[in-house]
This record gives C-alpha cells, structure tokens and sequence, in this order.
C-alpha cells in the first residue's frame, strides 16, 4: 500500500518515542500515605484485515416512491457507491414474474475504471437473466409458486440445479429480451463516487424487486456460473425478492484495512487535554493529527498543559529502524509512570479517512479501578473519533485522504465538532482494525 509524502515527511520528522516528562509532587504536605507508583507501557496493534468487499448495500424503494417495493415496469432502482480504481460493481434484482430468475452481471462483475477512467452510460449489455437453480420454472406470471401467485416466500419445488444464464437453461419458456426488459446506467460523481440506476423498462411484462449491489476486486461475490447456490441469501433473492439475508451476509464481509498514524499520548490528573466531545477542535493541533497524520503541532502544546504530568508521541512501529505509520500487523508501544488517579489519553489517526481518529474518552482513561491498576486488553474504553475539521469522504477512496492527496491540509474545513464518527459509511469495527493493552513495566 503507497502511503503519501505527507504523511511519511510526518513521520520521519525525528519525533522519537521520549516521554516529555513534568517534575510533579503529588504528594503534598502533611505526611499522610503516598498514592502507589507503577511504571507502565501501552501497546497499539493494527489487527486490521481486508475483508473480502469494499463496499456493499441494498436498494428497496423505487426512484420518487415513498417507501419501500418492487420497481413496476416504468420505474427505476438507483444507488449511490463508491469504489477505487481496480475495483468492479455487481447486484442482483429478482425478476418478479419468475420462480428463481434475477438480473445482474456474470460473477466478473462490471468493470468501473478504464485505463484509470471511470466508466459511464449504459452497462446493460454487461448483464444476463440468470436462474438461481434452487426453485423449478414455472410459466411466467402464471405459476402457483411465484411471488404475484404463491401463499407464501419459499413454496416452490426445489431444483437442486446451478446457477445458469436463462439462455442456457433454455426451459422451453418465452422471456423478455434484455434491451427491452432492463437498462442500467453509471454516472460518475467525482471522488470515486458513482450512481447506479437500474431501470425497468415499459415493455417489460414484470417488475423488478429490491435487491443488494457489491463493490469488490476478486470474482464471484454474488454467485458463480454453473456451480450451485452459495447459500448466502441468494435464494431469498431470486425466489421471493428478499435481499436481506444476502445484504447482511454482503455487510458483514465489507471493509478495509487501514494503517495508523503517529500519535500523542499524555498522562494527566483531569480536564481534557487532546478534545472534548461535541466542542470543536482546540485549535492545538488535533487537526493536523486527524487530517494528516502529524503530532508535532499537538504533543508541542499538550506537553504544557498545566494538568499534564508526562506526555510523548509514539512513532516508530516495534522492530523498525525509524518513525513511519503502523501498518496491518505491526504495534506501537510507548512507556511512562502514573500515580493512583491519574488518567490516560492518547490519538492515532485512522489514515484511510479525513480526519478519523482512535482515542480513549475525551477525559482520559483511568489507570486506576479503586486501588487495583487497570492491566490487559482496554479495547474497550477506545473509541473512534471525528475531529470535525474536515468534511469525510468514503474511506479508502478519498482524494483529500493521506494516501491519495496531494499534501497536507488539502480537503473542504468542516467548522464541526468533535465527536464519535457518525457520517453514514462503512468501516471496521474499532475490535477489528485495533488492539491496546496495557502492562506493567
């Protein structure tokens, strides 16, 4: 994965893994019992993974309806994704008057880029009328066991069969042609943003039901030709016109990994040294940590907080030679002594994103649970942040994202608060990309 000069000029910069430690008494006069000492390290894991879709959905309201159904003949399905170059689109919408037909493209799916350019306008010959094989064929729009007809989802004989294009099933029936059945299109909206808009034509006897799409890079997402059914939903789909079996299998497949940047920890008695939730951004250099992937702004200034007891910044992955992002698989680790009541908080930025970031809560992380020190895994009490200075972009694809900007600081201001990231888009769980443990030193 090419990481941009932006973030790897950050992180080369020098800013070597030193406590910036305060001189602080916390004992006080009088003579009473000191709180207890320890010596701790954290450890930061990027155990993220790629998963096997970049992105994934449903689509279930017809353009300019209100609510949710099947598309009648004059109507239209659209949806809004985004993709990298590379990457290729399949869905799948059932054929309503039909046992187990659906319309989508082969398990190659339809390519988004050529040579670098997006593509755009009509995709239809790149789709088929394909027969799931998992229900028997019945005369369309008359049978007993189709959706207009049946008593019930799944009453139909079963096949036991493979999926197949309707040509080659060649079930003695009388179908539709596709260019006077369906008609997709793909416009391009800038940002690796595309719309899709599936549209069922006049002269198609039968709608079109609700159905899920998929951006991915390697074949067969949905189905493979000639092989059964991967039971996965794609048979609530064809049969009955029922995506979300096959959307929820498709959404708990979708996400990317992400490096993680350098990052700024402090130890502190109270307030909020990095951010407070629902305030916007102090103004301290939290911006350029979130956006950019650079501490050097924010450790300068948190190092003075009058309620700092000791902070640094983390940069060097365990076993490197030098500063540089935490890849997939790979750990930052830094060290520092607490006193009882005394929190922790630390940022590290997700770099697939504009301004995302990892962190405890706004008020630190307590070392402390009553006179036990807090030890193990702590994933848990870390929470994914927005900075709310620069508006998001869909992760992976964001030209104002470290990886594919052209410098820092690039992308449109926000003028928001922080707060936990809430923008709509799909990621990683924070207990897939990331794990923090704390040990004694």
């Amino acid at each position: 994965m090419k990481i941009s000069k932006t973030l790897m000029i950050t992180t080369m910069a020098g800013l070597s893994l030193i406590a910036c430690k305060k001189d602080k008494d916390n004992g006080g006069g009088g003579g009473g019992t000191q709180p207890s000492t320890q010596n701790f390290k954290v450890t930061i894991e990027n155990i993220s993974q790629d998963k096997k879709f970049f992105a994934s959905g449903h689509f279930n309201t017809p353009v300019g309806d209100a609510s949710p159904g099947g598309a009648a003949p004059g109507k239209s399905y659209a949806f809004d994704f985004n993709a990298p170059e590379g990457a290729k689109l399949s869905f799948a919408t059932m054929f309503v008057m039909s046992n187990d037909l659906f319309y989508g493209p082969d398990g190659m799916g339809i390519e988004l880029y050529n040579n670098g350019n997006p593509v755009t306008g009509d995709v239809t010959n790149q789709l088929d009328l394909w027969d799931a094989g998992t229900e028997v064929n019945e005369m369309p729009g008359t049978g007993p066991n189709q959706p207009l007809n049946q008593s019930g989802p799944n009453t139909g004989p079963d096949e036991n069969g493979t999926v197949r294009t309707i040509m080659d099933v060649n079930d003695g029936y009388t179908y539709p042609t596709l260019n006077t059945a369906i008609k997709a299109m793909l416009t391009y909206n800038g940002d690796g943003n595309f719309t899709m808009t599936i549209e069922n034509l006049n002269s198609n006897p039968s709608p079109i039901a609700p159905g899920v799409w998929v951006v991915h890079n390697a074949d067969n997402p949905l189905f493979e030709e000639n092989a059964s059914d991967m039971m996965q939903g794609l048979e609530a789909l064809a049969e009955d016109g029922d995506p979300s079996m096959l959307a929820d299998y498709l959404h708990m497949n979708t996400g990317i990994a992400s490096p993680l940047a350098p990052g700024v920890w402090a130890v502190h008695s109270a307030g909020y040294p990095l951010f407070q939730d629902g305030m916007e951004d102090f103004g301290e250099g939290l911006e350029a940590l979130a956006e950019d992937g650079d501490p050097s702004g924010l450790i300068a200034n948190v190092m003075n907080k009058a309620e700092v007891k000791s902070s640094g910044v983390f940069n060097t992955p365990v076993g490197a030679g030098g500063p540089g992002p935490l890849m997939p698989g790979n750990s930052y680790e830094f060290e520092f002594t607490a006193s009882q009541g005394d929190l922790l908080s630390f940022a590290t930025m997700f770099v697939q994103s504009n301004d995302i970031f990892y962190g405890p809560d706004d008020a630190g992380m307590p070392l402390w649970n009553g006179n036990n020190v807090v030890l193990g895994d702590i994933t848990s009490s870390i929470d994914f942040w927005d900075a709310g200075t620069e508006v998001n972009e869909y992760p992976g694809t964001g030209v104002n994202q470290p990886i594919r900007q052209a410098g820092p600081n690039t992308g449109t201001t926000e003028n928001g608060n922080v707060r936990i990231v809430d923008d709509g888009y799909t990621y990683l769980s924070t207990d897939e990309t990331i794990r923090v443990t704390i040990s004694l030193n």
